[in-house]
């Protein structure tokens, strides 16, 4: 059964900075707290000082109620913002701008609607200096490794919701970066989708297991895809409050995973630490 790790009497919350064995640390946020400016003067803390840890090649998800700050915990990671408390480190390094060795897959499409298929996923690399005609050759070959061998040339408007995910996954792994930031990645897709989509991030994760930090509010997407799931308090103020190893096995096919006993189990102990969290956020969405 997983087990929480949910920190209690410490200043600074959700104290998982926890290190598998052999593996270095990819990220980590240390005491990161996080306050935005309001237009009275006055300052809204959505993230309480935090400290996280997600190693080399491990899949961490993030779980919690809608603003609790699983995204901005994330821009924290990508260095799309700073923090008004504490550190970032990637892999051993602060962090002091933009996250050099991160992809970021966004919840909205990012594709330029006047480049074709192919063309946004070798524009990563032309901004880098690689030839035009040798990125245009790696992008066909990533469409491939997501099932878009034959809509290269397709303009974005011409291709499904779920195909778009497909370009947007290889226009973030052909940079191959060391760490893969995904926000609600899958959020737009319908059901089937999503499963199909879960499944192919899976297969290409595993060939060379880049770290990930994965936010989702679908806390089965969490276990089937993650090696640990967080999860967050509502804000304001949101801290982590637990933290779960998935005990499943991988490969994981994630229709078949869901009807495994110990996800099941496994879903059944984080829900009930997560579901006050959640009243607690639709609460104050109603303004209760």
């Amino acid at each position: 059964m997983a087990r929480t790790a949910a920190v209690s009497g410490d200043p600074v919350s959700g104290q998982n900075d926890r290190e598998p064995a052999g593996r270095a640390v990819a990220v980590a946020l240390d005491g990161v707290g996080i306050s935005f400016d309001l237009p009275d003067g006055g300052s809204y803390q959505a993230v309480a000082p935090t400290r996280l840890a997600v190693a080399e090649s491990e899949f961490v998800a993030i779980v919690g109620p809608t603003g609790c700050g699983k995204s901005t915990l994330l821009n924290a990671a990508a260095g799309l913002l700073r923090p008004a408390s504490g550190t970032v480190s990637i892999l051993g390094e602060p962090l002091t701008g933009l996250n050099r060795h991160a992809g970021y897959l966004f919840q909205q499409d990012s594709l330029m609607p006047w480049k074709t298929a192919a063309e946004n996923v070798a524009i990563g690399l032309e901004v880098a200096g690689i030839p035009r005609t040798e990125a245009r050759d790696r992008a066909r070959d990533w469409l491939g490794r997501v099932g878009l061998k034959a809509f290269g040339d397709r303009y974005p408007h011409m291709l499904s919701g779920g195909q778009r995910k497909r370009v947007g996954l290889a226009q973030v792994l052909i940079r191959d970066p060391r760490i893969i930031l995904m926000d609600e990645p899958f959020g737009p897709l319908d059901a089937q989708t999503r499963l199909i989509m879960g499944d192919l991030l899976l297969e290409l994760w595993s060939a060379d297991r880049k770290a990930v930090m994965f936010v989702t509010h679908d806390l089965e997407e969490a276990i089937a895809l993650a090696d640990r799931v967080v999860i967050m308090s509502a804000g304001p103020a949101a801290r982590i409050i637990g933290d779960y190893p998935i005990p499943l096995d991988r490969p994981r096919d994630i229709g078949e995973i869901k009807l495994d006993p110990r996800f099941l189990e496994t879903h059944r102990e984080i829900w009930h630490a997560l579901k006050e969290e959640v009243l607690k956020g639709y609460r104050q969405s109603e303004g209760a």
